[in-house]
């Protein structure tokens, strides 16, 4: 297996064994378009279409160049460098079920002949590799959360699916709780309905929709695979979900947190790894349980839990999530969000969570913001350095953590969440895993550009403060 092309002439190679098939299969499916997307630092996709008659073209590095140094936040390079180069990858070709006529193709850049240092995607491949020349698959399954949000009649964002008339005193009567309610459900589906047909369209192995705990707010459960699939389905669904809503007048939003009183909207990272010989998983089976390896895991994402963070929890808004208690929270007082970073038997409370009807390690402190090709690559360097070194993440904590005092914390050793952007991002820089796996000029730029978006936040007043201090004072 060799997942990780270093070299660009082996990639096109590559593309050219695949290439007769792939050009048949477009065709006959009546595939007009072709947008061959590579992945920015934030990882949002960006392409230039190109027709079906230039595909040859494309899949051999003569189709589009980027300059992505333009646009992609990162500042060594300028005007008189050199543009990057698009590879696709065509073992990632989607045809978009909300028009046929158009195939995405997910791609990898490179830069004078050699994967360049800013593409995600490449970035995660390399980790992949490295696992792989280790004796370790790694497998992922991920569950998106989102809101579905409409303009009302003064431009402003409100719940697509939230009916209920105001009352004189202009609140709005609330249903507790709206997670799993039929009545929600069943207003939803329209929406939810072609969501459903769609994904079923693309073979994901979709089990079942879930009314979450806010109001407009819903979670997917699919299958599992291979981590680079799954950061490409994570990515092609953020886009397919935004078409869907545009059908029905709505747009998504991938915000954690759209307001104080929602639950917030994680994307939850299911990790597991599978023996390279035998295609087992490692983590454990129904009849020995959890393995020795599963413990080491655990300990190598507690060992650089807070660095990890800034990626899987990517925004200034990420952070206004990871709290045990909302006053006027919609369903209840606690969140349900993680707090600490520990660990323990289906502790929900926790950072790191073992669920009691699989054997994979559920990483919670994610959201929909995050870069997943960076996310499930800083997972996997995490996890394969605790279990190549035997890491020791110490007893279980399966007490509920909101009720925990910080004198118990400390007693036990529990390091809390970063509380800010600004404090994740300072764990990352002082991570040395994560320098190494993202690359040092990707962690750089990373680093510049959350400083910027702390920054640019610290300054801003909010309509809190006005609120809080304008009368007061």
């Amino acid at each position: 297996m060799s997942i990780y092309i270093e070299d660009m002439d082996a990639a096109i190679a590559r593309n050219k064994k695949q290439l007769p098939d792939l050009k048949k299969r477009l065709e006959s499916a009546g595939v007009k378009y072709v947008l061959s997307c590579w992945i920015d630092m934030l990882g949002i996709p960006k392409t230039k279409p190109v027709p079906i008659w230039d595909l040859e073209a494309l899949c051999l590095g003569k189709g589009p160049q980027f300059a992505v140094h333009s646009v992609s936040f990162v500042p060594e390079l300028g005007p008189a460098d050199p543009d990057q180069i698009m590879i696709p990858d065509l073992d990632a070709v989607y045809i978009c079920p909300w028009d046929k006529t158009q195939a995405w193709i997910f791609a990898d850049i490179y830069w004078e002949g050699k994967p360049y240092d800013h593409c995600p995607r490449m970035a995660l491949k390399r980790q992949v590799q490295a696992a792989h020349d280790a004796g370790y698959k790694p497998m992922a399954g991920i569950e998106p959360e989102f809101l579905v949000l409409r303009h009302d009649e003064n431009g402003h964002p409100v719940k697509a699916f939230d009916n209920d008339p105001e009352l004189p005193n202009g609140r709005k009567p609330r249903r507790q709780a709206w997670g799993y309610d039929v009545e929600a459900s069943i207003d939803s589906m329209g929406f939810l309905g072609d969501m459903i047909d769609i994904l079923g369209e693309l073979d994901w192995d979709l089990h079942d929709v879930v009314a979450e705990g806010a109001y407009s707010q819903f979670e997917l459960d699919f299958g599992y695979t291979h981590i680079v699939e799954m950061a490409d389905r994570l990515t092609f669904l953020r886009v397919l979900l935004k078409e869907i809503a545009k059908e029905h007048g709505c747009f998504v939003t991938y915000m954690p947190k759209f307001t104080i009183g929602d639950w917030r909207s994680g994307a939850h990272i299911n990790f597991s790894v599978q023996d390279v010989k035998t295609g087992k998983n490692i983590f454990g089976d129904s009849k020995k349980g959890w393995s020795d390896v599963s413990q080491n895991a655990v300990a190598g994402l507690l060992r650089h839990g807070g660095g990890l963070s800034a990626i899987t929890c990517s925004t200034v808004n990420s952070y206004k999530g990871l709290v045990a208690r909302v006053p006027g929270f919609e369903g209840g007082v606690f969140t349900w969000a993680p707090t600490h970073i520990t660990y323990g038997p289906n502790n929900r409370s926790a950072m790191l969570r073992l669920p009691q009807n699989r054997y994979c390690i559920e990483n919670r402190a994610t959201d929909m913001c995050m870069n997943a090709y960076l996310a499930l690559a800083c997972t996997s360097a995490a996890i394969v350095k605790g279990v190549t070194e035997k890491l020791d993440p110490g007893p279980p904590l399966g007490r509920d953590l909101y009720r925990m005092t910080e004198e118990e914390f400390e007693e036990a050793g529990i390091q809390r969440l970063p509380r800010s952007l600004d404090e994740a991002v300072n764990l990352f820089e002082n991570d040395a895993l994560m320098k190494e796996t993202v690359g040092e000029r990707m962690h750089s730029s990373y680093i510049a550009y959350k400083r910027d978006e702390w920054e640019r936040f610290s300054v801003a007043i909010t309509e809190w403060e006005v609120e809080e201090y304008i009368r007061l004072y």
